[in-house]
Formats: structure tokens, sequence, C-alpha cells
């Protein structure tokens, strides 16, 4: 069973890398993608817990863009990690800094909450702003969070800086990653029918077709765009580790159970953009 879309405490996971690889193993996957959000942090614990079991790990990651003024997030498979690193230490810096904003306004409002320590290559998203929220008191749940504060229009959310998806892309092919647009029907920011083909001119090689987010007819969609397009497909369960809290979109791993038939195609799209 293949797992190409899941996260660590390296982001905003609640599982170690190794946690992560022993769990994968656990469900019977066999091959496991790291797609932490800007960081590639978790890359070699996962690889050195992997090796043992047999599991092979797919070096990746997840971009966090904007395209339309809204939030895009684009997938990364195989990058060369030494051209990848100081970029992206560049984006967790600016995650940092939006994490900060986001507590001053929260402060601001009412709210304050006590910002956890964010060290080395170790990227923050709203989850960890949420979280904080819960432990202050403020709120009961994760979910109330974003719900009262941090969704796109709450009033403590504070948006991305400035990282076109264009840019991504362009950052990801000049490293040697196949780039992928995560979750298309989770974006908010226009229709995947008029915004693909500017992505594929952009450089876009893949679709996230399998998500658990995604219903059996815009599954079907997406697979005709990647054959009309020349596109790879993945998937997987967006995992962020155990249920905690209720959450209709929650998947646990290796629940889309995709096939080891999915790597083969993306491979063969990474070692394109190799140098010969």
């Amino acid at each position: 069973m293949l797992e190409l879309h899941s996260h660590t405490t390296c982001s905003d996971g609640s599982l170690t890398p190794t946690e992560l690889v022993k769990f994968a193993h656990q469900q019977g996957v066999r091959a496991l993608a790291i797609t932490d959000h800007d960081t590639i942090a978790g890359w070699d614990e996962a690889i050195a817990a992997a090796l043992p079991l047999g599991l092979e790990i797919v070096p990746a990651l997840e971009l966090s863009t904007v395209y339309n003024g809204r939030s895009m997030h684009i997938l990364g498979f195989y990058p060369d990690a030494d051209t990848l690193r100081s970029p992206l230490q560049a984006r967790v810096e600016g995650r940092k800094r939006r994490a900060r904003t986001m507590a001053a306004k929260l402060a601001n409002l009412g709210y304050p909450i006590d910002l956890p320590e964010f060290p080395g290559s170790m990227a923050p998203g709203r989850p960890h702003i949420a979280s904080a929220l819960k432990s202050a008191g403020h709120v009961k749940s994760c979910n109330e969070a974003f719900d009262r504060f941090l969704k796109d229009d709450g009033p403590a959310y504070v948006p991305y800086e400035k990282f076109t998806a264009e840019q991504g892309i362009e950052l990801l092919l000049q490293c040697g990653a196949v780039p992928v647009w995560a979750h298309p029907y989770i974006f908010r920011g226009g229709t995947v029918e008029t915004i693909l083909p500017g992505l594929v001119q952009a450089g876009l090689m893949g679709l996230e077709v399998y998500h658990p987010t995604h219903s059996p007819s815009q599954i079907r969609k997406l697979e005709e765009y990647c054959h009309t397009y020349g596109l790879v497909m993945t998937g997987g369960s967006d995992y962020h580790g155990p249920k905690k809290e209720k959450n209709p979109d929650f998947c646990d791993l290796n629940n889309l159970e995709l096939s080891l038939n999915l790597l083969p195609p993306l491979k063969a799209a990474a070692k394109k953009l190799k140098p010969s």
C-alpha cells in the first residue's frame, strides 16, 4: 500500500517521524511520503526508522503558496535536499512570523496565548495556535478555535507571506522535485477547470487525485485531467496523527488503500528532472 501525503511533528502532525513510520508499517504501508509543510526536517529520522522495517520513504514536502489571494498547497516529490534547504528555511521563518502575528491579534482581541517554541526547521501552522487557544482555556476544542478565530476570514487569521503557486512550482522544479497540486477541490480561489491550464503552463506535473475530501465524481474528473494534460496521479490520507476530536474530514493512515502502481510514474517524472 502507498501513502503519499502525511505530516509529523516537524510541521502540524502529532506523531514524530519515527512514530509515524512505525504506525505506517503496522498499517501495511510499504511506501510512505513525509510531506510536512515547508520543511524537510523529518526526513533523516524517518529514513533511519524505516530502514530496519523495509519501508520505503518517499522524500517530499508540502509547500504553502498563494493563488488568487487564497491558500494553495503544492506537494513536491523527490527534491534535492541540499538545493532546497536554504529557500525552505526562509519559508519556515515566514511561518514563525505569521504565528507571532496571529498570537498578537488574539491578544488584542482579549485572548492571549502562550506561543510554543518553534526550534530550527520546525514549521508552525494554525493547528499550533489552535492548541495554544485550547490550552489557555479560551476554546473547548481546536475545531472551535478555527471556527471562531483562525479560519480564512476569521478575526485572528493572517495570510501566508506572499509566495505564489507559480513561484512554488518554479522552486520545486529548480530543486529537481515533481510539483503536484495538493487536494485541488479544497481550493477556494477558483475552479479546478479554469485554474489548471495556467498551473500546467507554469510547470505543474501532477495532481493529488485521491484525497479523503474528494468525492468519487471529483476523483473521476481529476483522473480525466491527468490523462488530458499528461500529469502524474498521487494520493494520500493527509494524515496528521491519531484522531483526537470529531472531524468529518479525518482519514486514518492507509484508509484509501492506494496501489503501489502510482509510484513508478512519479519516480519516472522525477528522473526526467535530474541532470543526466
